[in-house]
C-alpha cells in the first residue's frame, strides 16, 4: 500500500497545487517512481489511496493496472486507510509506504527480512539525527517517543533510530485496527512493541530523503543532480530564450518557458512554468500557477 491522502501543509503553498506525492523529481512525479519500485520488489497488486486533490492522485494512476485506487472521504490516517483496505490485501504480509519520501531502500530484503523474523511487523529503520525517536533494543522495537522525549532520553541500552516510513504488517495486524475513522497505526505499534512484536532492519547504507519542506524538496534535487554532466536537466519541449544563464544544478519541466535573460541557479521549475525575461531565481521551486 502507498499512503497518498496527505495535505502535505508544510509543503504549502506548493501543496495548494498539487499533492505531494505529484511533486515531481527530476520531471518524475514521485509516485510513479515509488510504484515502480514496488513493481520491481514483486507488488502485483497496489492500493494508492488518496483524500486531498484526489482527481488528481485519480488522474495519474488511471494507466497503471497494479494500481486499485482507494479514495478516502475523510482523512483516515496512517492506520485507518490501511484498515479500509484489508479486502484488497491477500493472506500475507502487507508491504506499506509512505508516499511523500525518495529512496533506494531493497525492498525485496525488507520483505525476506520480515518473512524469516519471528514478528508481526518489520521496521525499515535508519540512523537520521533528526528525525530519532523510535527506541530499540535488543534487535526488537521498545516504543516511539515524542522529539522532546528523545531529546532527554537517557537509557543507554536503548538505542534511537528513525522511522524510514516503510514496513512490512502481518494482515492479522491490520485486523485489529477499528474498521472505522482515524486511527494512527503508531499507536498500535506502541502496544505491540510491548510484547515484542515490532522487529526491525536498519538501511543505514541506503539514501533516504523526506520530502516534508520547500527546503528539503530542493535538497533532494541538489543530491540527484550536482554529480551530474550536466547538472541542469531541461526537457525537451522547454524554450529557452537567449542569453539564459543556469548556474550549478536545477530542472526545467515540459513545456516550460525561461524568457530571455533569465539567470537561474538551484530552481525547480515545474512543467509549464514561466519565468519572466531578465528574472534573477536562486534556490526556488517554480510552479506554473504561482509564477
Amino acid at each position: 500500500m502507498l499512503l497518498a491522502a496527505g495535505f502535505g501543509t508544510r509543503l504549502r503553498p506548493y501543496t495548494l497545487i498539487r499533492p505531494k506525492p505529484l511533486f515531481p523529481i527530476c520531471n518524475t512525479p514521485l509516485l510513479h517512481i515509488l510504484l515502480d519500485k514496488l513493481v520491481d520488489a514483486g507488488c502485483d497488486r497496489i492500493v494508492v489511496n488518496c483524500h486531498y486533490l484526489a482527481d488528481q492522485i485519480k488522474e495519474a494512476v488511471a494507466g497503471r493496472p497494479e494500481v486499485i485506487l482507494q479514495y478516502e472521504e475523510e482523512v483516515l490516517g496512517t492506520g485507518g486507510g490501511l484498515r479500509k483496505a484489508l479486502e484488497y490485501f491477500h493472506d500475507g504480509p502487507v508491504l506499506v509506504m509512505n508516499g511523500d519520501i525518495f529512496h533506494d531502500i531493497n525492498l525485496k530484503q525488507l520483505l525476506e527480512a520480515h518473512v524469516s523474523a519471528s514478528s508481526s511487523v518489520t521496521m525499515a529503520l535508519h540512523d537520521y539525527p533528526r528525525f530519532n525517536s523510535v527506541a530499540v533494543r535488543r534487535g526488537w522495537v521498545r516504543n516511539f517517543l515524542t522529539r522532546k522525549e528523545a531529546a532527554q532520553k537517557k537509557d543507554k541500552e536503548e538505542m534511537l533510530l528513525a522511522f524510514t516510513g516503510i514496513h512490512v504488517v502481518n494482515r492479522e495486524v491490520i485486523e485489529q485496527i477499528p474498521a472505522q475513522g482515524f486511527f494512527h497505526i503508531i499507536d498500535l505499534y506502541k502496544e505491540l512493541a510491548r510484547d515484542e512484536k515490532v522487529g526491525f532492519t536498519r538501511t543505514d547504507g541506503s539514501f533516504w530523503k523526506d520530502m516534508g519542506t520547500p527546503q528539503d524538496y530542493l535538497d533532494l534535487h541538489q543530491h540527484l543532480l550536482s554529480a551530474r554532466t550536466p547538472s541542469w536537466q531541461v526537457h525537451e519541449s522547454a524554450i529557452i530564450g537567449k542569453n539564459v544563464e543556469l548556474e550549478d544544478w536545477g530542472v526545467i519541466g515540459s513545456g516550460a518557458v525561461i524568457g530571455e535573460g533569465a539567470r537561474l541557479a538551484r530552481c525547480v521549475v515545474w512543467d509549464h512554468a514561466e519565468i519572466a525575461a531578465e528574472s534573477i531565481l536562486t534556490d526556488v521551486i517554480c510552479p506554473a500557477e504561482l509564477k
